[in-house]
């Protein structure tokens, strides 16, 4: 008789695996910056249809991205120590099955777009081509987590479009200065807690020879992820300023500079345990509902 631990992975786990679900942070650090935008485009009310909408949608696109992901690096995966037991790297689940998944959490995303304005749905397809050729920027573009951080800024303006180019009056303008000024917050801290995502990956990047930021800046890695989350600070608080955001938002703003700094303290440290780079990216997504509060709050 198999044990539990010898006994096969049930498809529908695998399926979970695949579109990554079994690991949250990642899912909930693409909602954030969604979330972001259309508080603050609201006001701190939005309609809480559109933000079931939001949640949803940002659930099957990540889970999209990833499978996209992994279909393209299916021959990469194995090579490297983190992700050599993804379903498809390990052959758990065939390529036609990945396409399938895929091909259904677009579809999902599809359906729950048409609930949106026209302008917020083309934004919606126009994401749709960086998320699918993202995987194939490590292979010729130095620094791929740009064009990841670009996908991510289309979850503010997806989201601000959402509520302020509707066909009844908003208390924002359409796609102001505040809504450009989060747009390259999202990018830039995108660019930071991805930056120190590909710190844990980098012997295994230079060997296989893929890109990423954390081999492109080098040993200057610790000071460009600094760099990206002290200007991220800065335009956050050209929101809040342009907005008129109250107290609250400005305490959130200060606890996440701190914690940020003290993310930047520990990346100059000589030796840094491995786990340490995983652990300050999920420590990114407490300090993005740190903010998310203080903007309900301040509206």
């Amino acid at each position: 008789m198999l044990t539990p631990s010898e006994r096969p992975e049930p498809t529908w786990v695998t399926i979970l695996r695949l579109l990554r679900w079994d690991k949250p942070a990642g899912r909930l650090i693409l909602m954030i910056p969604a979330l972001w935008a259309v508080f603050l485009a609201a006001r701190g009310t939005p309609p809480w249809p559109l933000v079931g909408v939001i949640i949803l949608g940002t659930l099957a696109t990540s889970g999209a991205g990833c499978v996209v992901n992994d279909l393209w690096d299916r021959n990469i995966d194995p090579r490297v120590q983190r992700t050599r037991n993804r379903p498809l790297a390990s052959r758990a689940l065939s390529v036609q099955v990945g396409m399938m998944v895929a091909l259904v959490a677009f579809m999902c995303a599809w359906v729950l777009a048409t609930y949106l304005n026209p302008l917020t749905f083309w934004l919606c397809v126009a994401a749709v081509p960086i998320i699918v050729l993202y995987p194939l920027a490590k292979r010729v573009f130095p620094v791929p987590q740009l064009v990841l951080a670009i996908a991510w800024g289309f979850a503010v303006l997806i989201s601000w479009s959402a509520i302020s180019c509707g066909p009844t009056p908003a208390p924002t303008p359409c796609l102001g200065t505040a809504t450009w000024l989060l747009w390259g917050a999202t990018v830039l801290w995108t660019l930071g807690f991805d930056t120190i995502y590909a710190l844990s990956d980098r012997e295994d990047d230079r060997r296989i020879g893929v890109n990423s930021s954390a081999l492109f800046f080098g040993k200057f890695a610790p000071h460009a992820i600094g760099l990206f989350f002290a200007v991220t600070v800065l335009l956050l608080g050209g929101v809040g300023w342009v907005m008129q955001l109250t107290w609250a938002f400005w305490v959130a703003l200060a606890i996440a500079a701190m914690l940020w700094l003290w993310q930047y303290y520990r990346l100059c440290q000589k030796t840094i345990p491995h786990a340490a780079y995983g652990q300050m990216f999920r420590q990114n997504v407490w300090i993005g509902f740190v903010l998310l509060a203080g903007m309900i709050l301040g509206c």
